[in-house]
């Protein structure tokens, strides 16, 4: 197996964790537990100091986490939690309807995998943990695109855009009509626009500020999800999603 891994990141992250468990060490301690020269242990710490992860007091400095390393906390506790309150959901659609169900939140201009129940089906349209994609492909994408801050739609709309089948929606207008169906009809459903074979469906929700923060999506091949298995699955779908939102303090 090809090995895609960067040292330098390794051993940077390596750090990183080194840091977060036991803070207030110094360079020479931290270069010892991390296995790395002190020189090169310095440069790596005055990297991750200048991203913000890092925080460096006194003068013979230690280290502790910094001010982004807290926001990459509490942004990862959030999905963890919105995670594991999806994961029943997830799960009571998946029985129901033996097709993949994933649940997608918005991270910039991407949506991202966060959560996921796996049909039984040998032939089922695969979707990884952590698997990122442009907002504006596929269902649970156009969901959060529809329902985002004015700023991101604006710049997907600007920006140019990648086509990854004849079903992808790369023109300004139509993606723009399909985003103003959406938020009316308050789900979304794409053929093909990622895969070819692939139909997939998505329901957004929101949290107790009335704001969409993820999208719960199913998807399965085109040769097993015909027009009345996409309306039976809406209706799981967005089931789901409402009562997924009421959990989270939506009204």
């Amino acid at each position: 197996m090809t090995d895609y891994t960067i040292d330098a990141v390794e051993e940077a992250l390596g750090l990183l964790l080194i840091v977060a468990r036991t803070p207030g060490l110094g360079v020479t301690e931290l270069a010892l537990r991390s296995g790395v020269t002190k020189a090169r242990a310095f440069r790596m710490l005055y990297t991750l100091e200048k991203s913000g992860l890092l925080f460096r007091d006194g003068h013979a400095p230690t280290y502790s986490l910094g001010y982004n390393a807290l926001y990459l906390g509490v942004a990862a506790e959030g999905q963890i939690s919105l995670a594991r309150l999806a994961k029943n959901y997830l799960r009571e659609v998946g029985l129901a309807c033996n097709e993949n169900v994933q649940l997608r939140i918005r991270e910039g201009v991407e949506s991202v995998c966060i959560a996921r129940w796996e049909s039984t089906h040998h032939v089922r349209v695969q979707t990884e943990l952590g698997n990122r994609r442009p907002l504006y492909v596929g269902a649970s994408g156009k969901i959060l695109l529809a329902f985002a801050p004015d700023d991101i739609k604006d710049h997907v709309l600007k920006t140019e855009r990648v086509r990854y089948t004849s079903a992808t929606l790369v023109g300004r207008r139509s993606l723009e009509q399909s985003l103003g169906k959406i938020q009316r009809a308050g789900y979304a459903v794409s053929h093909g626009e990622m895969s070819v074979d692939a139909v997939a469906l998505a329901a957004p929700v929101f949290n107790a500020n009335a704001e969409v923060i993820a999208a719960i999506g199913v998807a399965g091949p085109a040769s097993r999800v015909g027009e009345q298995e996409v309306q039976g699955m809406t209706s799981l779908v967005v089931r789901a999603a409402r009562e997924l939102s009421s959990n989270l303090g939506y009204r």
